[in-house]
């Protein structure tokens, strides 16, 4: 796919089925991670991978984190379920490093930009993604869980796989209120 393309094209893929990405191709996300804007090389991200079993595992851990919320038996139901809505779930997370020049929040960018890296590079290569946060990357629960110490934080959940239908493309968004010169 034509860098412009994808860049200009990008649009999050919700439904997702088997097959995850092949060896190659989660070779080709991984790398694409670490190639991000990152002052100073510090590397402040973190992903775990949650394939096959892994994702019950996750589905365990969102239950749980459910359950501690007072959350209703039909939303710990539904918590423990949306790991199995893609064969692959990455789990994005900060990795903050104590630096002069280089202050957390421009971190948190850097984490960011490795989350929408793979997105992109799994569009590439013909897979789907979508990026999702919401109440789960936020639970303190899920946050220690997956090994979050300190100021670190789950920054949102790539889910990855085939796409179950075409992906949509998204019209166009008028930029032109968005930029002014200065």
């Amino acid at each position: 796919m034509d860098a412009l393309d994808l860049l200009l094209q990008r649009s999050s893929m919700p439904r997702l089925i088997d097959p995850p990405p092949n060896a190659q191709q989660l070779h080709v996300i991984r790398r694409a991670a670490v190639r991000v804007p990152d002052h100073m090389a510090l590397s402040p991200y973190r992903f775990i991978e949650y394939q096959e079993q892994g994702r019950q595992r996750l589905g365990d851990i969102f239950a749980q984190a459910a359950a501690k919320a007072g959350k209703s038996e039909a939303e710990i139901s539904k918590a423990q379920q949306q790991p199995m809505r893609a064969p692959l779930i990455i789990a994005v997370c900060t990795r903050y490093q104590a630096h002069d020049k280089v202050p957390a929040f421009e971190q948190l960018c850097s984490a960011a930009c490795a989350a929408m890296a793979m997105q992109q590079a799994a569009f590439a290569q013909d897979l789907g993604a979508i990026w999702r946060t919401g109440w789960l990357a936020q639970d303190d629960y899920v946050n220690a869980a997956l090994g979050c110490q300190g100021d670190d934080h789950v920054i949102g959940f790539l889910y990855i796989g085939t796409p179950a239908v075409p992906i949509p493309i998204k019209p166009e968004k008028d930029y032109q209120e968005l930029f002014e010169q200065g």
